[in-house]
């Protein structure tokens, strides 16, 4: 069998279990309960056994999921729930609360599933979340999975966030809002709104994709009475590319382009802050909504929500976001591959 036709099988498709006091593990083992889900791709489990065992006892979890737990990549079963331990202590769960236990053991998890990624083991990575504080330690200073993931593995990772119904990526990410207004230049502009035209045509194959960027201020800065962003670095750029023959759009004041629905025109939307694309995509698609890095010669996604500490052990998550991760990493593989979904 080929390459292509074992990925056309079912792909391996890694998966994190992010902070264990978090939804991470519940939203895991509701994906993973789905009848289906061995029929359409090989999911590993990089976490705790012991810790996915806790969370079936606490929620009185009655779907029938066994894991195979393997040592490493090369003792992948393709028919079963494999699950690599990933740290041998025997953590207390603590749903709902921020323990250095549970930021240690998310590292560990996201670490052994890098690397494995990095040597082709596994085809694609699925991140629940993790809190971006507990995280930190001597190995991970980054601001999220997004910029561990770019600096691994040597990329300009743009951040995406997708649904059926909407695409939004950001020109900055986790940063201070501070730190917003000079990071938007024309050579930063310039990178990611190439990266999101590439992404647009090669993951998610449209031809030739019609973008829309949102301003900066208010108003999209109202003609220079509200910023200068728009007129001298937005517009131009814009212009510029446009002259390329590139369909690129705007600038658009972003409450009125989403109050009026106006992305329903368009195969992508350009945010220049976090908060300004985050909140309308979650506002419209947060049970389906997916995070996916692009520009990055790996494929990672991931739900469009944190760690959600506040319903953390009752059982009220829903694990849309994260099965519609996993679903959109598998049509990415294949993608990837050159094969028609």
């Amino acid at each position: 069998m080929t390459q292509q036709e074992k990925i056309k099988e079912k792909p391996v498709i890694g998966i994190t279990i992010g902070d264990f006091n978090g939804i991470g593990p519940e939203v895991i083992l509701k994906t993973l309960a789905e009848a289906h889900i061995l029929q359409i791709c090989t999911p590993v489990v990089y976490g705790s056994g012991k810790i996915f065992n806790k969370y079936k006892r606490l929620l009185n979890f009655e779907e029938d999921i066994h894991f195979n737990t393997i040592k490493n990549s090369s003792e992948i079963h393709s028919r079963k729930i494999n699950l690599i331990n990933c740290w041998e202590e025997d953590y207390e769960i603590e749903p709902g609360k921020v323990t250095e236990q549970a930021g240690v053991a998310a590292f560990k998890a996201l670490e052994r599933a890098a690397n494995d990624l990095e040597e082709k083991s596994i085809a694609a990575l699925v991140t629940a979340p993790i809190n971006k504080k507990n995280i930190q330690q001597e190995d991970f200073r980054f601001a999220g999975h997004t910029e561990f993931l770019a600096t691994k593995f040597k990329g300009d990772a743009l951040m995406m966030l997708v649904s059926d119904v909407l695409r939004i990526a950001v020109v900055t990410g986790h940063i201070p809002l501070s730190e917003v207004k000079p990071s938007i230049t024309k050579e930063a502009l310039a990178k990611k709104l190439t990266l999101f035209y590439t992404s647009l045509k090669k993951d998610f194959q449209i031809i030739k994709p019609k973008i829309a960027v949102l301003g900066l201020n208010p108003h999209a800065g109202e003609d220079g009475l509200l910023g200068d962003e728009e007129k001298e670095i937005i517009i131009p750029l814009i212009e510029d590319l446009r002259a390329k023959g590139l369909l690129i759009f705007g600038p658009y004041s972003a409450d009125g382009f989403f109050g009026t629905r106006e992305y329903r025109k368009f195969d992508g939307v350009l945010a220049m802050y976090h908060d300004q694309g985050l909140i309308p995509f979650k506002t419209i698609s947060f049970e389906t909504g997916v995070n996916f890095t692009a520009g990055l010669s790996v494929i990672r996604t991931s739900p469009d929500h944190g760690t959600a500490y506040e319903i953390a052990g009752k059982n009220r998550a829903d694990e849309g976001s994260f099965r519609e991760a996993v679903y959109l990493a598998i049509d990415l593989i294949k993608e990837k591959a050159g094969l028609s979904l």
